[in-house]
């Protein structure tokens, strides 16, 4: 089934058909289209037994609330409004919870050894509230967010225990990685955006 939400990208940087970042964008066409199928595929999916809706948009607002970024917050916050209100106050204390410096973490042994930096640590503030999926999820997410570098089997044997499938620890992690390249993205088109505007 088609989709018929607006570019995302497009939406959050505020990108106005016929303006001069909307022709920078048309120039990759295909870039533009490959994020918007991929948003789609993670926040609009046609199979959710391994991951629900609801948790798709948790884990986004916690991402991007660790990131900082409102303007995202807000949009992902609004769609876990629509998929399970009960968890947005929940998900909003884990952000406060979570808030850290990154990226740190160790180095394999060797010459950059020397750059190692303390990982900041996370446990889920009320991890009854969220449930043992969100919180190994939120848990998961934090250290891909700030020390990806750290991570290790047995941090997936902390998912699967928590019962996540390996289907949905797959997605679970495509979502941290597709969050981090869309911010990235947004970031670069409003810096263009002010110069363009200078």
């Amino acid at each position: 089934m088609p989709s018929f939400t607006p570019d995302v990208i497009d939406l959050l940087v505020g990108i106005e058909p016929g303006s001069p970042l909307d022709t920078i964008r048309a120039a990759r066409q295909q870039a533009c289209d490959n994020a918007q199928a991929s948003y789609v595929a993670l926040f609009e999916p046609t199979e959710v037994e391994h991951v629900s809706l609801a948790e798709r948009f948790a884990l986004a607002t916690f991402v991007t609330g660790l990131h900082r970024q409102e303007t995202e917050l807000n949009y992902y916050r609004r769609g876990l409004k629509r998929a399970d209100e009960g968890l947005v106050a929940k998900v909003e204390a884990e952000i406060s919870n979570g808030l850290a410096e990154g990226p740190a973490g160790a180095y394999p042994p060797g010459p950059l050894s020397a750059e190692d930096t303390p990982a900041p640590s996370y446990t889920p503030a009320d991890a009854a509230a969220l449930g043992p999926r969100l919180a190994a999820a939120f848990t998961h997410a934090h250290m891909l967010v700030f020390h990806p570098r750290d991570a290790k089997s047995e941090h997936i044997g902390a998912l699967l225990a928590a019962g996540w499938s390996a289907t949905g620890i797959v997605t679970l992690s495509q979502i941290v990685a597709f969050l981090a390249f869309q911010l990235r993205v947004i970031h670069g088109l409003r810096v263009l955006s002010r110069n363009l505007a200078k």
